[in-house]
């Protein structure tokens, strides 16, 4: 199995629903106002607050301290900023071209998927690799994949049964970008 620890980038893009299309967006525009990522990214005001909020706490955006110009964007992206928005880009292309709307995935779906693509194929594997993550967030995580049809559940005639995880084609292609 290539890795043994889930990537702590991969964990910070999935801490917030819609940090991906946000981070993507603010990539694409250098940058944007208020108003332009509610309407752009089809949010509510309270989404995109606790979401500016999340990437802010993390370092990825922050205010713009240029004053003026009434189109100056109010929103910009930190040097870190750029490298998570160029994942988080690579991302959200991939779930759109396999048809995932924007904040389809749920908080330990990127990591599972990536956890899934290394080898991992057992929920007990994939616990052990994501420590922080409860068993019933796994659960729901998987049910979640399971359902967008990214993964495949296999069960196995064993004493007790047991369950095997592969990614389907569509999921390996969000895997080559998550991973990427």
């Amino acid at each position: 199995m290539p890795s043994s620890t889930p990537v702590p980038l991969l964990l910070q893009l999935g801490s917030h629903r819609w940090l991906v299309p946000l981070l993507a967006d603010l990539g694409a525009h250098r940058g944007a106002r208020f108003v332009e990522l509610i309407h752009r990214l089809g949010l509510s005001r309270d989404s995109l607050t606790r979401t500016l909020s999340a990437a802010a706490t993390i370092g990825w955006v922050q205010r713009n301290p240029g004053h003026g110009h009434p189109l100056r964007p109010e929103y910009i992206l930190t040097e870190a900023g750029k490298a998570a928005a160029a994942r988080a880009a690579t991302i959200a292309a991939a779930q759109s071209e396999i048809g995932l709307p924007p904040g389809a995935t749920t908080r330990w779906s990127l990591p599972l998927v990536a956890g899934i693509s290394a080898g991992h194929d057992r929920f007990n594997a994939l616990s052990r690799l994501l420590a922080p993550a409860t068993p019933r967030a796994l659960s729901q995580g998987l049910s979640a994949l399971g359902e967008q049809g990214l993964v495949r559940r296999e069960l196995l005639d064993l004493r007790p049964p047991a369950s095997r995880y592969a990614l389907t084609g569509t999921g390996q292609l969000l895997a080559t970008a998550v991973t990427g």
